[in-house]
């Protein structure tokens, strides 16, 4: 009996989510429609890969690229599980091969070489195949010529992996170089939370570089810090906003806001972008002029 009650409860359970920030309950499906973000006090959930990819990139236009690259176990590494056993639960978990998701796709009508990072696999954290895929979506925006846009939410380098880990920050740095030398356009998005060898590498490298409402953002955690210099750090140290307040990033934007903010940054750095978003525009009617199949003369 007690069986069959746990049954009945569990998916009553899964249909509520308390709010982090400001401790109300509200549906699941309503957090969802309304992007993840908390509409009594705006605190932003995390999203998934999949959930980004959405939000950012027009409809039916995602194509995922080298999703056959996988990880190995160069270590053997164990702690508690071995390395191999965290891999497979992770991609049960997440559906996703690995904890980057890249492709090509549209954003607002500009072909953009995207990478955004899968939290929920393994912390979102950089070991050889992440690294190699932020390395391939480079290459793939400097041969096309298109703009790199990725998305950042790692706990940063992948111990499993040692410092072959730690050799994706040069890396994915050395694609940086490129991109620059040829003058395409990097914008780098960095959410809750981008943390260790992401930040201290390529993600602090964008051309522009923005960042959601409270992320978490640094190299090392508030606490280690704190143990460190032995001093009480300021209020909201590490925030999305604390670092702007500092120069750090170029801006703090609401979830709903950010694709259109991304698409204006992108008309401005790349002239093609604008040039391919001015013809889209011009082929639509004017108001007020006829169009075949309407009735209009």
């Amino acid at each position: 009996m007690a069986f069959l009650m746990a049954r009945r409860e569990k998916p009553e359970e899964n249909l509520w989510v308390k709010c982090p920030g400001c401790g109300e309950v509200g549906f699941k499906k309503d957090l969802g429609r309304n992007l993840k973000v908390c509409p009594a006090c705006s605190y932003h959930f995390r999203m998934s890969a999949k959930e980004r990819i959405e939000q950012l990139i027009d409809p039916g236009t995602f194509q995922e690229m080298d999703v056959a690259i996988l990880s190995r176990d160069p270590l053997r590494f164990k702690d508690s599980k071995s390395y191999r056993a965290r891999l497979k639960e992770s991609r049960k978990k997440t559906g996703h091969a690995e904890a980057l998701v890249s492709g090509v796709g549209l954003l607002s009508g500009v072909r953009v070489s995207l990478a955004v990072f899968e939290f929920g696999f393994l912390g979102g954290s950089m070991g050889a195949v992440v690294g190699e895929k932020i390395l391939k979506a480079m290459l793939r925006a400097k041969e096309e010529r298109i703009p790199l846009v990725t998305v950042s939410a790692s706990g940063g380098a992948r111990m499993h992996e040692g410092a072959i880990s730690l050799m994706q920050m040069a890396r994915t740095i050395s694609g940086r170089l490129l991109l620059s030398k040829e003058g395409v356009p990097f914008l780098s998005i960095l959410t809750d939370p981008t943390t260790g060898g992401v930040a201290a590498s390529f993600a602090f490298l964008g051309d522009v570089i923005l960042a959601e409402p409270g992320a978490l953002i640094g190299f090392a955690g508030p606490r280690v810090i704190e143990e460190t210099v032995k001093q009480r750090l300021p209020e909201g140290f590490q925030r999305a906003e604390f670092l702007l307040a500092k120069g750090m990033i170029d801006g703090v934007v609401p979830r709903a806001e950010l694709k259109k903010k991304v698409a204006t940054f992108l008309y401005h750095l790349w002239p093609p972008a604008k040039e391919a978003c001015m013809k889209k525009w011009a082929k639509r009617p004017k108001e007020g002029a006829s169009v075949a199949g309407n009735g209009g003369t």
